[in-house]
C-alpha cells in the first residue's frame, strides 16, 4: 500500500492555547481511517490543518509523498485532496449543478467545464434535481452534494467531516456505500472524523481516537470495542 497522506508530530496552538499535541497519521491508498472523539477534541481543527486552512506550529504534512507542510489550501486541493467541511457548506442559492462546478472551478480542473457523469451515478437523486437549489434539498441530500462536490475533482485522497450529523438512517446508508465503491473500485485514500461508532465500524479499516488534541487510542476497527466507546467517546 502506498501512502497518500501522512502526517507527523503535528501540533497547533491558538495563540498560547495548544490545541493538536504530536500527532502521526497515515491514510494510504485502498484504505479508510477514521479520527474519533467527543466534541471539542481537536478532531476538525486537525481536518483544517491539513487542508491548509490553519497553519500548524510544528510538526509536517505530506500529500502523495511531498512536502505540502507550508503550501495553500488552494495548491492542496489540486494535490488531490477533496474536503467534505462538518456543516456541508453548499451554496444554498445555487442550483445543484451550480453547486457541482463550483467544486471544479475552485480545484481549477483544466480543460473540465462540465460535471463528470459519474458523480450522478453514485448519487442518482442528485441528476433528478439538478435544476433544484441547493437550500432546498433535504440535509441528507445536502450531504450527497457536499460529497459530491468533492468528487467532481476526481480525488485521490477524500476528507470527510461528520458525513452523518443530522441526517436519515438510510442516507447514512447509502453514504457509506459509496464511499466504499470508491474505495474498492478507485482505491482513493479516506480520512474520516466521525462519531457515530457504527457507522465507523461499518465502513473504515482502522480508527484513532483523540482526546484533548492527542491520539490516546488507535488500532483496527475491529478492536473498536465497548469499553473503549464508554472509555472515551461516550458523553
Amino acid at each position: 500500500m502506498s501512502s497518500l497522506l501522512e502526517v507527523k508530530d503535528l501540533e497547533f496552538s491558538y495563540g498560547e492555547v495548544q490545541v493538536l499535541r504530536g500527532l502521526d497519521l497515515i491514510v494510504e491508498a485502498g484504505k479508510i481511517v477514521c479520527v474519533m472523539g467527543r466534541n471539542g477534541v481537536g478532531k476538525t481543527t486537525l481536518l483544517r490543518n491539513l487542508m491548509g486552512l490553519e497553519t500548524l506550529t510544528k510538526g509536517s504534512i505530506s500529500i502523495g509523498g511531498k512536502d505540502f507542510t507550508r503550501r495553500p489550501a488552494s495548491e492542496r486541493a489540486t494535490a488531490g485532496i477533496g474536503y467534505v467541511p462538518q456543516g456541508r457548506q453548499i451554496f444554498p442559492r445555487l442550483t445543484v449543478e451550480e453547486n457541482l462546478k463550483v467544486g471544479l472551478e475552485a480545484a481549477n480542473v483544466k480543460g473540465r467545464a462540465t460535471v463528470p457523469d459519474e458523480v450522478y451515478t453514485l448519487f442518482p437523486i442528485l441528476w433528478e434535481m439538478r435544476r433544484r437549489r441547493g437550500g432546498d434539498l433535504s440535509g441528507g441530500q445536502q450531504q450527497q452534494l457536499a460529497i459530491s462536490r468533492a468528487l467532481v475533482t476526481n480525488p485521490s485522497i477524500l476528507v470527510l467531516d461528520e458525513p452523518t450529523e443530522g441526517i436519515q438512517p438510510n442516507v447514512i446508508m447509502e453514504i457509506g456505500k459509496v464511499i466504499g465503491e470508491l474505495v474498492e473500485e478507485r482505491n482513493i485514500a479516506v480520512l474520516l472524523v466521525e462519531q457515530y461508532v457504527d457507522f465507523v465500524r461499518e465502513v473504515a479499516d482502522s480508527f484513532h481516537v483523540m482526546n484533548r488534541g492527542s491520539f490516546v487510542a488507535q488500532g483496527n476497527t475491529s478492536e473498536l470495542d465497548e469499553d473503549m466507546v464508554r472509555k472515551h467517546l461516550s458523553v
